[in-house]
């Protein structure tokens, strides 16, 4: 590809706690989309398996701890040139649901985001969102929906 078109494969974590808020972070000043909210998550490493991947960001952005639970969704998305991005980016998203187990919500240090936060969902369509904090949104809400979800005590995670 010499028009600078790539690809990127990345992992997220769609985390939602006992109250149904669901976690978010703020893109740091390093971003293109600097200001708005995403979920916890990005771009793995060379070799790096998705749900690891995803874990791995969860911690790095948020400072939680967390089992997979399932796939919430896998999206593909082509981006057009932008800032310094001269090229198509085709992102290929995995989009797993997680159960928080452990760690102390903090802010991420010299990351790609410079926050993260809890937030009730009818809340999070007020803030500046990606189209990916977006999609997690309505996954969440969806699964809220469904009747299994209100009545289950807490979901259970995968185990490898």
């Amino acid at each position: 590809m010499t028009d600078g078109s790539r690809t990127r494969v990345a992992a997220y974590a769609l985390c939602l706690d006992a109250e149904g808020r669901i976690l978010l972070c703020r893109l740091g000043p390093s971003d293109l989309d600097t200001g708005y909210w995403t979920l916890p998550g990005g771009g793995l490493d060379f070799g790096e398996a998705p749900a690891p991947g995803a874990l791995r960001e969860l911690e790095e952005e948020a400072g939680l701890t967390g089992d997979i639970i399932d796939i919430a969704d896998v999206d593909s998305q082509v981006y057009g040139p932008r800032g310094g991005r001269p090229g198509e980016m085709h992102a290929i998203r995995v989009i797993y649901r997680v159960q928080i187990t452990g760690g102390s919500l903090r802010d991420e240090v010299d990351g790609s985001t410079d926050t993260c936060a809890w937030v009730p969902l009818d809340q999070a369509r007020a803030l500046p969102l990606v189209d990916l904090a977006e999609h997690g949104i309505r996954l969440a809400e969806r699964a809220l929906a469904t009747p299994a979800a209100r009545q289950s005590a807490g979901p259970q995670p995968m185990r490898g």
